[in-house]
């Protein structure tokens, strides 16, 4: 009977104690994972913590104004999509050729008008630059890297300008009316 109450007794295998470095990594001693010391007195730090000195990495907040660049980038960023408002200079011009040479007699009259609107669109386009560093630079402290959109405002006026040229011509309103239907 005894046989029969202790069947696990036959039936057990010799294991070998698991060998350091293969299958389970080696603990130290007083430490095992996922176990934490309950009901004993933890001993405090005897040494202190290290002290780091903060070297300067050139990122985070800036201590003073931003470096100043020189002449030659700001002159780059200002060429940056002045196709643009050459495109509008060219055809503005073209149409105040169109009214000045159809409107006969002395050109001096017509060339100031053409003067004082180049100047008016000089002043626009220092106008978007401004809106344009006060608003992207300074509130929302992005970095502007071209001219593009004073450049593009600019253009737009110069086109807005040849038009009104060419409406003042009276043979040019008569043939788009021609054209038109009108």
């Amino acid at each position: 009977m005894a046989d029969q109450t202790q069947p696990w007794a036959e039936r057990t295998v010799e294991v070998p104690p698991p060998q350091p470095g293969v299958g389970v990594p080696p603990q130290r001693d007083a430490y095992r994972r996922g176990v934490a010391s309950v009901g004993q007195p933890r001993t405090p730090r005897t040494e202190p913590f290290p002290v780091v000195g903060q070297e300067p990495t050139g990122t985070g907040w800036p201590d003073g104004p931003a470096p100043r660049r020189p002449l030659s980038w700001h002159v780059a960023q200002l060429k940056r999509g002045g196709e643009w408002s050459a495109a509008g200079a060219l055809f503005a011009f073209v149409c105040w050729g169109i009214w000045a040479i159809s409107g006969g007699g002395d050109l001096a009259g017509p060339l100031l008008i053409f003067v004082l609107s180049l100047l008016v669109a000089a002043g626009l386009f220092a106008l978007a630059r401004l809106l344009g560093r006060v608003v992207l630079e300074r509130q929302l402290g992005r970095v502007r890297r071209s001219a593009r959109g004073a450049h593009l405002v600019t253009a737009v006026f110069l086109a807005g300008l040849g038009i009104a040229y060419l409406q003042q011509t009276e043979w040019v309103v008569s043939a788009w009316n021609w054209i038109s239907g009108n």
